[in-house]
């Protein structure tokens, strides 16, 4: 199929997912307020809330990240959809009831209504931008990818469509809307993911015998046709087999043009060579990818220190969910601590049907797409399946639907991580006034488009990744412990953060830049393994160091935190009240000085 009708049907997928996104908002409450703006006014059950959770959660790194890793990693890629849904396990044991009842609605007013601390909140609101940032750049890498995947658009172009959209329908203050768009866009990316992997699965089960089990095979996989790879930027392939390959370019460091011999070891070929395989040739891989299909089919198969690498990710992945300043905000918008527990039950379902279709994906990647693994474009692997697999104009309607899903993905993530970097720059940086989140808004955009723009070599979920790192190292034992500890002191908290996180944001830069060596890339990536613990512990030593800080009011707080709702003792029951400030430090957990009071 043409190029221009790729281009057209993008063209249209975008902006259907547009102008839906923007209708939608017509049935949504106008905010009056900043805390309408981040609460959504309380007025979202489980279900719509649910689903609204799990439509920020599925971002460019699920809808896209996982199915290219997948096809990369095989086996150890399965921990990203695994961790990515169990998150919420833990949210749900430790953080979801108490969270809700605290009656703060960000996690800087949460650290300031617990520990009493202005110098303490002022990190966190540091760490929630930090957080943001590192999530935000996955969203607008994969915005990039779509259009310059299915029409060979520029990537800044699907960059600036995202944030444009996202910015409008924030800047509209129609923030109930906002909850009901990402709680609708879940389904509409479920849609465009499981209706292409069940047409391509019936597809498959008609393919030759020898076609369907080749991925089960023990050895590299191999091309089943003849294939044209037009390199895009730099790759290190390792050859596991002789094979002819047929390069106009730089390869090894010498210009070519001919037919070559690639022995078994590494090769590098420079951005803008092409390559031509032959039917039957086995298939090269860069670096760092499962080499042949055993290692694809065994846990820790690959790279350097794969256990290490491993334990970390999951570390990461199971405590960073708790520790994402865009998710928990939406545990601030329920009416009840037992609603939030339903939710996260809710979301767990729902996370979990929607990475079945991911996986699938990927593991139908690597029979239709092994030309991915040469060029590293692995990310683009559920764009281009249906083109690769079909052809013709149901792999043309496929693909617009996918492009539909995608940006439906790049929208929901990225409205909800701008939507909590803007809430506390808003309201710890600029005057706290509603007309200061547009400015917020717009400030909150320009780390992650300038970091996009520089580097986009990290594959999306592996970006995604060093946010969960970030966050599990900083937030997740914060809350951890200001939930269960009555030991907790606001040095503690600062000192754990500042160490356990700034350790980690230390070591995930570098890594998310990709100036590091391949054999640190992977442990850089993921410190969670060292840096959490070492958070934990920096908390528990400085408070009990400094016990003389500890709230005189402690036991009063921790009992709003872990009282029915029933009792009538969590945040914000003045929600009605013409006027009330929702959410705020100073009314959630508000706190009774020591000394006499008049009743």
């Amino acid at each position: 199929m043409p190029d221009r009708a790729d281009l057209y049907v993008a063209i249209a997928a975008m902006v259907t997912i547009a102008l839906w996104t923007l209708l939608t908002r017509l049935y949504g409450t106008r905010a009056r307020s900043t805390s309408d703006l981040l609460l959504a006014s309380r007025t979202m059950g489980p279900r719509v809330n649910a689903a609204a959770i799990s439509g920020e959660y599925v971002s460019a790194a699920s809808f896209l990240g996982v199915a290219g890793l997948v096809l990369k990693g095989g086996v150890d890629a399965l921990w990203y959809p695994v961790g990515f849904t169990a998150g919420y396990l833990a949210l749900l044991l430790f953080v979801a009831a108490p969270l809700r009842r605290s009656g703060a609605y960000t996690l800087p007013d949460f650290a300031e209504a617990r520990l009493g601390s202005v110098c303490l909140r002022r990190i966190c609101a540091a760490f929630v931008v930090i957080i943001g940032w590192l999530y935000l750049v996955p969203q607008l890498q994969g915005a990039g990818l779509t259009l310059h995947a299915v029409a060979q658009a520029p990537r800044w172009v699907g960059a600036a469509v995202v944030m444009v959209i996202v910015t409008f329908n924030i800047s509209t203050r129609w923030t109930s809307s906002i909850t009901l768009v990402q709680a609708l866009q879940y389904w509409v990316k479920l849609t465009a993911l499981a209706v292409p992997v069940f047409v391509l699965l019936i597809h498959h089960a008609a393919d030759a015998q020898g076609f369907r089990d080749s991925p089960g095979a023990a050895a590299s996989p191999h091309f089943f046709h003849d294939v044209d790879i037009s390199l895009d930027h730099d790759v290190v392939l390792e050859v596991t087999e002789p094979v002819l390959v047929t390069v106009a370019g730089t390869q090894d460091g010498r210009p070519t043009r001919g037919t070559v011999r690639w022995v078994p070891g590494e090769h590098r070929c420079d951005k803008g060579t092409m390559l031509h395989f032959g039917a039957g040739s086995p298939v090269p891989v860069v670096s760092g990818a499962a080499v042949d299909n055993g290692s694809w089919l065994r846990p820790w198969g690959h790279g350097s220190h794969p256990l290490l690498a491993a334990y970390s990710l999951i570390v990461a992945l199971l405590l960073g969910s708790m520790g994402l300043p865009h998710v928990l905000g939406r545990y601030y918008t329920h009416p009840e601590g037992a609603a939030a527990r339903r939710t996260t039950l809710l979301v767990l379902v729902l996370l979990g049907l929607f990475y079945l279709f991911s996986v699938a994906s990927g593991w139908l990647a690597r029979l239709y797409l092994p030309n991915l693994l040469v060029a590293g474009n692995t990310d683009a692997a559920v764009l281009l399946l249906p083109r690769a697999a079909l052809g013709g104009w149901p792999a043309l309607l496929l693909g617009g639907l996918i492009v539909a899903g995608a940006f439906a993905a790049f929208v929901s993530a990225a409205t909800g991580l701008v939507v909590s970097v803007a809430g506390v720059l808003s309201t710890d940086v600029l005057p706290r006034r509603l007309r200061n989140v547009r400015t917020a808004v717009l400030a909150a955009w320009t780390v992650p488009l300038a970091f996009m723009l520089a580097v986009s070599s990290l594959d999306l979920a592996q970006g995604v990744g060093l946010a969960f790192a970030v966050a599990a190292s900083s937030f997740c034992p914060l809350l951890v412990l200001g939930i269960w500890w009555r030991g907790l002191t606001d040095a503690g908290a600062a000192a754990g953060i500042l160490l356990g996180g700034g350790v980690a944001f230390v070591a995930v830069l570098p890594a998310a830049a990709g100036v590091l060596p391949p054999g640190w890339q992977a442990v850089a990536a993921q410190p969670a393994a060292f840096t959490v613990p070492l958070a934990f512990l920096t908390m528990v030593v400085v408070s009990r160091r400094t016990r003389d800080r500890v709230p005189t009011d402690v036991s009063r707080i921790l009992l709003r935190l872990h009282a029915p709702d029933r009792l009538g003792l969590s945040g914000n029951r003045q929600r009605g009240r013409p006027g009330a400030r929702v959410g705020t430090a100073a009314g959630a957990l508000s706190r009774i000085r020591p000394g006499r009071h008049r009743r």
